[in-house]
């Protein structure tokens, strides 16, 4: 069974994180995990600045060492890095000292202040210790866009069917994502809708701490 949203025990197991804006304003923001990628990371740009949209990017230690000019873009086109860990290794699956070796290799180059859990895996004593430094940024509807089974006309069914206001939306900006196929989509009809497209503001005042 599919599972959009984060269960409400994982909420429970991080305070503090964010998984949602908190507003009644028709506000969402749109992230992408695990570039960036010479493929998809400067399409992915263009749409946003084609709506005047900014975003944020979770990068990881590889992506980013290997690729400086595609970070460069990134920031250059006004969004914002966040660290997605350096060898994308699950949380629950590794003890505490050394996933927060890996989120600090990955600091370096993606973010010092912003970090999202890949695969949304974390024990919660390495959340207690990340939180000290990072804002710690989960989500609140994934569409699944990185399952290329799950097809790109049912994650576009799922966004439009589940976007609510303060959603926080994931989506992956790697090759082997469907995102470049339902995004310019999406965008016009949550445009439609009435959505605007921002970045949380904790975010916004954490930015002159990114590298």
């Amino acid at each position: 069974m599919r599972h959009f949203r984060p269960f409400v025990l994982t909420r429970l197991l991080f305070p503090g994180a964010l998984f949602r804006m908190r507003t009644n304003e028709k506000e969402i923001c749109l992230t992408f995990d695990d570039g960036p990628d010479p493929v998809s990371t400067p399409r992915i740009i263009e749409i946003l600045d084609d709506h005047k949209i900014r975003s944020v990017f979770f990068c990881t230690g590889p992506g980013a060492g290997e690729h400086p000019e595609l970070m460069r873009l990134i920031v250059s086109h006004g969004h914002v890095t966040g660290n997605h860990g350096f060898s994308h290794i699950r949380g629950l699956n590794t003890s505490t000292g050394n996933y927060l070796e890996d989120v600090s290799r990955a600091s370096l180059v993606t973010s010092s202040c912003l970090f999202r859990p890949p695969y949304g895996s974390l024990r919660p004593a390495q959340f207690r210790r990340l939180k000290k430094t990072f804002i710690v940024m989960f989500w609140d509807l994934m569409p699944y866009d990185f399952d290329g089974g799950f097809g790109s006309g049912r994650s576009l069914q799922v966004m439009k069917k589940k976007t609510r206001p303060g959603s926080i939306i994931v989506l992956h900006d790697k090759a082997s994502s469907t995102v470049l196929s339902f995004l310019e989509e999406y965008v016009e009809f949550a445009e439609r809708e009435g959505y605007k497209f921002v970045i949380p503001g904790a975010i916004m005042q954490e930015k002159q701490k990114l590298p």
